[in-house]
């Protein structure tokens, strides 16, 4: 799968022609066919692809082996994702196989209206009668009436996610062996880049009960979401025209919004909550929590943690001991900018942003910018959790010349020149 989106880039000339005659092209389907050559190509000359026949090549190339052996999902195929416009291409490349396939979603009741005019346009475009799940009104009426309609804006959304989306999903999911999804590592370097292709579901459980009766397919897990746009304008699928008003990652109307140029896609979701709160739990089970060391190989004595090695080595970045971040906390008028991580060397995505670090902290040396670094797990981290905004690692952490306060970067982008403007903007 790590080469999928070079598949999806080199079969778009044909996926496209394959796709004229259901966009309402007139030319004929042998415009694929070198000029010279009969429509009805002798054996061993050209012959334009069929779909099926693109759908086995790929197949072939980018996914394991194993499942299709079992095949689980043999009997029918399902797609089901909250409606960003990636799922269509999921819907597009399940009918160019030419199995059948269902297509289920989950009505919140509170989706925007261009997401309900997507659902018609797909239904439409495809042929085919999507499955709405529900959540239970009588759940509804008790958050609504006890907590009110925008609750999540102070106590958090989990609990309205959980009655609206997670609740009808368990459902859904009891009556099937298999199920695929939307989700790709880009969509969020902090909580998904462990995502694998295929798995054994391991929140939710399907038609036989029990653990390990539930397939979970992410099939676009290494694609990147700029070869998913290229495949979705080649084949000329329907979208959601909220995309063209800057939204990128849609969910319930109340909890979303448009981003920034730079900003990442995740950060229009739930904004007033911290990065790694962006997740609904539809997909818990295998979404890395920020701040929790691998489990491979831990015991639970603490042990991975105690052998990890430092990180963030270089002389260009403080090493901050905890009487040194309390000065730090207490001065009002401090001489110079200071940029520090809050980290624990054990966090893959503390590891991850190591060399963005480093290379930061070179850049800014002489600059009147101190760039420093604080371990802030064990036993410092209750102190971290109450004076220094830590909630997941790595916590960045600017504290300007002039406020007294520091100030938490908020943002999932971790490379240089994200980091870079931060600073800038607020030294």
């Amino acid at each position: 799968m790590a080469s999928a989106t070079a598949s999806i880039s080199s079969h778009s000339i044909a996926l496209r022609d394959l796709k004229a005659t259901r966009i309402g092209a007139v030319r004929q389907q042998v415009a694929v066919v070198p000029a010279g050559l009969p429509a009805t190509a002798p054996k061993g000359q050209y012959r334009p692809p069929r779909p099926r026949r693109l759908w086995r090549r790929w197949r072939r190339r980018h996914l394991p082996r194993r499942p299709w052996t079992t095949r689980p999902w043999r009997r029918s195929w399902w797609a089901r994702r909250r409606w960003r416009s990636w799922i269509v291409a999921l819907i597009e490349y399940a009918k160019l196989t030419g199995r059948p396939f269902r297509v289920f979603s989950l009505d919140t009741g509170r989706l925007n209206p261009e997401t309900y005019q997507l659902f018609d346009k797909v239904e439409k475009h495809y042929g085919i009668h999507i499955e709405y799940m529900f959540p239970e009104a009588s759940e509804v009426q008790d958050l609504v009436r006890s907590k009110g309609l925008f609750s999540f804006y102070e106590d958090g959304h989990q609990e309205c996610c959980r009655v609206r989306k997670v609740r009808p999903l368990r459902r859904a999911l009891k009556g099937l062996k298999a199920w695929i999804t939307g989700q790709r590592k880009d969509q969020s370097p902090g909580t998904r880049a462990s995502i694998p292709v295929v798995q054994v579901d391991p929140s939710f459980e399907g038609l036989d009960g029990g653990a390990g009766s539930l397939i979970k397919w992410n099939p676009v897990a290494n694609v990147d979401g700029k070869d998913i746009w290229t495949f979705l304008r080649t084949m000329d699928v329907p979208v959601n025209t909220l995309h063209a008003q800057g939204y990128v990652s849609i969910g319930c109307e109340p909890c979303t919004r448009p981003v920034l140029p730079g900003q990442h896609e995740r950060e229009g979701r739930w904004w007033w909550e911290d990065a790694t709160a962006k997740e609904c739990g539809l997909h818990k089970g295998n979404i890395d929590k920020e701040g929790q060391a691998p489990k491979v190989g831990v015991n639970g004595n603490g042990s991975a943690e105690a052998s990890a090695p430092d990180i963030f080595q270089s002389q260009a970045i403080v090493n901050l001991t905890r009487p040194g971040i309390e000065n730090l906390l207490r001065l009002e008028n401090r001489a110079e900018p200071w940029l520090t991580v809050l980290y624990a060397p054990w966090c893959p995505y503390c590891q991850a942003m190591e060399a963005s670090y480093v290379e930061l902290a070179e850049k800014l040396s002489g600059s009147g910018i101190k760039v420093a670094k604080f371990r802030a797990d064990g036993e410092q981290k209750p102190f971290a959790q109450a004076e220094l905004q830590l909630q997941s690692f790595p916590t960045i952490l600017l504290f300007p010349g002039r406020t007294v306060k520091p100030i938490k970067y908020p943002s999932e982008k971790r490379d240089v020149q994200s980091l870079l403007a931060f600073v800038n903007s607020l030294r």
